[in-house]
């Protein structure tokens, strides 16, 4: 089954079930599920129900779509995402982001546990995403292009709003919350990066890495969202850190910061709304 005749059989299933219409899809990383707990929630939506949907795997990706509110601004939140990593097809990876922008999002929130590259970066660090590399994973617009969401040669000068990036700036010091800036870079995992990828990594302009979130945007601006970006700085990458790492250590890190996060993506997602 084609990309397309899978995203109009998840939306058929999804449409009848949910009576919700989100303005903002969040999706919430390693360590940072806990959040959708504290939504309104109104509705949820396991992944496993959903016809030909990808299932997450990963210990601390719950697996479900859960609808409610955020000061009163309607969203979807994804408790869990699925990565390359796990053997699917990129198409299948961001399946979700298409099903959300069909269900009525029209902004993309991604957050994300990474490891830190940037010089004077710690563990518990925020960052801005500003911008991306995702040339080290294949293309989720490879195949036939999926015309009823967007053009085949998309633009992707601009995949970050600016627009989202201010409103995420103005939130952060309001609340007295450091957030720093910087490139993302998607890796393909599951192995974390080597010392020499991490060194190469810094070289081309990458400031932060994970294994998601690049080709998430990718097909995000692809069909025409709005989008903005936070990582958590689980971890220094490989090289940098002085010890091994491992996904415990990376879940450990991202729940110590849970408190900040949510209130800045609570306080980020109320001003977004108010900017509709």
């Amino acid at each position: 089954m084609n990309p397309q005749e899978k995203l109009d059989a998840a939306y058929q299933f999804a449409a009848a079930k949910i009576r919700t219409k989100p303005q903002i899809a969040l999706i919430l990383g390693s360590g940072l599920g806990g959040f959708a707990e504290k939504i309104d929630i109104t509705e949820t939506l396991d992944y496993a129900d959903i016809p030909y949907f990808p299932q997450s795997t990963v210990t601390g990706h719950k697996g479900r779509f859960v609808f409610g509110t955020v000061g009163g601004v309607p969203i979807v939140a994804m408790q869990g995402r699925v990565h390359l990593y796990e053997g699917y097809e990129p198409s299948d990876v961001v399946l979700p982001i298409r099903l959300m922008k069909l269900l009525g999002a029209e902004i993309l929130f991604l957050t994300n546990a990474a490891g830190g590259i940037q010089k004077g970066m710690q563990a518990g660090d925020f960052m801005l995403i500003t911008d991306q590399i995702s040339s080290f994973v294949p293309s989720p617009l490879r195949g036939q292009n999926l015309d009823s969401l967007g053009t085949r040669f998309p633009d992707m000068s601009g995949i970050y709003s600016k627009r989202l990036c201010d409103i995420i700036r103005k939130t952060a010091a309001d609340a007295k919350i450091s957030l720093k800036e910087g490139v993302y870079l998607q890796s393909a995992g599951p192995a974390y990066e080597s010392p020499a990828e991490v060194r190469m990594f810094g070289l081309l302009g990458a400031d932060a890495v994970g294994m998601s979130t690049a080709i998430e945007a990718v097909a995000a601006r692809h069909a025409g969202m709005e989008i903005c970006g936070i990582s958590c700085i689980s971890n220094l990458a490989s090289g940098i850190s002085p010890t091994p790492l491992s996904h415990e250590e990376v879940k450990a890190a991202a729940d110590a910061s849970a408190a900040k996060f949510e209130c800045l993506v609570r306080n980020s997602i109320e001003a977004m709304g108010r900017s509709f």
